[in-house]
């Protein structure tokens, strides 16, 4: 088949917070891809995504500043065609089946075979939703109907603001990343800890993992109030 004959490449979109493992991923699909740009946080994710409008974009679910799902979730609303595939290192069933609520989209464990990683990836472009190996037994992923959504108790405003404390982001810095007032930040604040009776800090983070916002850094300690 002569190169004008051959079907155009598919056009990728890349977010991963850890560097190497982006520019290793990077290098391996762009042997079979175009990938068009690379990110390292959720936030910016949603910006490029709309602004470059990639046929598949591949997405940590543990991204800083706005989680992976969330941030797939805004993608959505905006591309609702997009295909998406969602790395995780956590082999978590209520993950996996939230994630294939968003519909046309992979979940695919980060300890698998590159391989893997191009066959979900040709599955999505296909249509088809794919899991996992090691996930697709498990009941709420087989049937696409997770048994609990990771942050069904929180609203959309709730979810970025619980994740940024988590993340070690004092309430100035939230208010400024979020352009709203401190005083905002504040009341969502002191309803979120009244609505989930937490007493500190500490159990706010916990919250964040609880919800899947966040994932556990084992190099990260959280102490109350504090992340070190």
């Amino acid at each position: 088949m002569s190169p004008s004959c051959r079907e155009p490449r598919l056009n990728l979109l890349i977010a991963d917070d850890h560097a190497i493992f982006l520019e290793v991923l990077k290098c391996f699909l762009e042997k079979s891809y175009v990938v068009t740009g690379t990110v390292t946080d959720g936030r910016s994710l949603v910006t490029e995504a709309i602004r470059l409008k990639p046929d598949i974009i591949i997405v940590d679910i543990g991204m800083p500043l706005l989680n992976g799902l969330d941030a797939s979730r805004r993608i959505r609303e905006q591309l609702p065609c997009v295909r998406l595939v969602v790395l995780t290192m956590q082999e978590n069933a209520d993950l996996a089946a939230a994630a294939l609520e968003l519909g046309h989209t992979a979940f695919v464990l980060k300890h698998a075979a590159a391989s893997e990683l191009v066959t979900a990836i040709e599955h999505v472009w296909k249509g088809e939703p794919y899991v996992s190996p090691k996930l697709r037994s498990r009941t709420c992923v087989e049937h696409e109907t997770p048994t609990s959504e990771p942050s069904r108790n929180l609203t959309s405003r709730q979810r970025d603001i619980v994740q940024l404390f988590a993340e070690g982001y004092g309430l100035k810095e939230i208010a400024a990343r979020l352009n709203l007032s401190l005083k905002t930040i504040e009341f969502h604040k002191h309803h979120i800890m009244a609505e989930f009776s937490l007493k500190s800090n500490a159990d706010l983070v916990l919250l964040a993992v609880k919800k899947g916002l966040i994932a556990i850094n084992p190099n990260v300690r959280y102490s109350d109030g504090k992340v070190s």
